[in-house]
């Protein structure tokens, strides 16, 4: 067991994030499909529904409670409202830059050919039908807000002084940090919309009785109900990406690899489904331990809990979810035990539930093949965390909490003992002594 300093004398830095926002939204989720299942509500427009009814309780939340909206943070000063004639032209500049960037993602939405089959026709027509709404809405949201920016010339600005050929008055690395955060919305937005539907009607169909006495069969759909707090709580941290929420992407990742190691575990870039396949010759766990009731049942187990820690991870971002971006730094709920516990949870699932080490072949050859490519699966993760650190630490919140991360946290306390005693952490980056073990 490894000793710790009392949190009375090194205390965790504050979470941008209160545990109240993810309880809200789990509370609202929970009620929604409670009703679908009441009524049989199981279709796609349903499981949109959900997502509303995850993101009303947690917006309400925010502002009621936490009060996020009055945070310096937004950027935001609602006492002092400038006059509508001082902003209009740069509200103007804003909403070309803004619209101008939507039609780019609308064009790539047209000319990429996976957008318009399976899964994603779902995410094409919602969005079709949102797009008129969305543009029309924009006009006095802009206008209104940036009477109330301290500095209303963001990004978007910036990006509509380019085009509208300002010369010498915008900022190219602010037009980068517009079309970068916008691609991070526009990618992952089509993505999560798309998986909303699946899992959410299979949980609103299941008949319990079924399933009460299969280890089995409890384990499974208890593992698709975490999956599906997962996915609504990030399709609504993609949607609300406002700053009177306090939920704006303050920067999204600037480093190359960054965005290779994501988007490689993503349609229609993945690579889990071509080169780092593991799945060649194998069965799931309940095919391998088929028999033994005990083993299945604590098997299981150990999958949901699994399981329930990435959703946790999820849901302790309340409104903020998203891949490639700083939001604002989480310290609470399974971030104060690894400062990537969804990643720890999903590579520890995937093993545990594949058991690549077998395969149905009886080839050895299939079996080594598989757990060297599970193997680099867990690389890719390991990759994705460190340009994910990368891009955080030059905000000094980060970099206070994984310094008291390092001091603290099990996990990577457990670790840098490790690299300590195996000669692997050059002197002059060694830890502070109290990672030693303790007596």
């Amino acid at each position: 067991m490894f000793g710790k300093k009392p949190a009375a004398t090194d205390p965790c830095p504050q979470s941008a994030v209160s545990s109240g926002v993810g309880i809200a939204g789990l509370i609202g989720l929970v009620s929604w499909i409670m009703i679908a299942r009441q009524y049989g509500m199981d279709g796609p427009y349903s499981a949109l529904v959900a997502c509303f009814a995850c993101a009303v309780p947690m917006v309400i939340w925010s502002l009621l409670y936490d009060k996020v909206h009055l945070r310096a943070s937004t950027g935001i000063d609602w006492k002092n409202p400038k006059p509508l004639k001082q902003t209009f032209d740069i509200s103007v500049a804003k909403l070309a830059g803004l619209w101008a960037t939507w039609a780019i993602i609308a064009f790539i939405y047209c000319v990429g050919r996976w957008y318009w089959t399976g899964q994603y026709q779902f995410s094409m027509e919602m969005m079709e039908t949102a797009a008129p709404f969305v543009v029309g809405l924009s006009i006095p949201y802009v206008m209104w807000m940036d009477r109330r920016f301290v500095e209303p010339r963001d990004g978007a600005w910036h990006f509509g002084q380019f085009l509208m050929g300002a010369r010498g008055e915008y900022d190219r690395e602010q037009i980068y940090h517009h079309l970068r955060a916008w691609a991070v919305k526009g990618f992952f937005l089509a993505f999560m919309i798309s998986i909303v539907p699946g899992g959410f009607g299979e949980i609103v169909r299941l008949d319990i009785s079924q399933v009460i006495n299969n280890p089995v069969a409890i384990a499974h759909w208890l593992i698709i109900a975490m999956f599906v707090v997962d996915v609504q709580f990030a399709t609504v941290g993609y949607l609300l990406t406002m700053k009177p929420l306090d939920a704006h992407i303050r920067t999204a990742n600037p480093y190359l690899a960054g965005w290779v190691a994501a988007l490689i575990c993503y349609p229609p870039f993945i690579l889990m489904d071509g080169p780092l396949n593991y799945h060649v010759n194998t069965a799931d766990w309940a095919y391998w331990l088929e028999g033994h009731q005990t083993i299945l049942a604590i098997w299981g187990a150990m999958l949901v809990i699994l399981t329930a820690i990435y959703a946790w991870a999820t849901v302790a971002f309340g409104l903020r979810f998203s891949n490639l971006t700083h939001r604002g730094i989480l310290t609470h709920g399974p971030y104060r035990f690894t400062k990537h516990p969804a990643y720890v949870a999903k590579n520890l699932y995937w093993w545990l539930a594949t058991m690549p080490f077998l395969a149905t072949s009886g080839s050895i050859t299939d079996m080594v093949r598989n757990t060297v490519i599970i193997a680099a699966v867990s690389g890719v993760y390991y990759w994705r965390a460190k340009t994910e650190e990368k891009h955080l630490l030059s905000d000094p919140a980060y970099k206070e909490y994984a310094e008291w991360m390092d001091r603290n946290a099990p996990i990577p306390r457990a670790i840098n003992w490790a690299k300590v005693k195996i000669g692997w952490w050059p002197a002059a980056d060694k830890p502070e002594p109290d990672i030693q073990p303790a007596e």
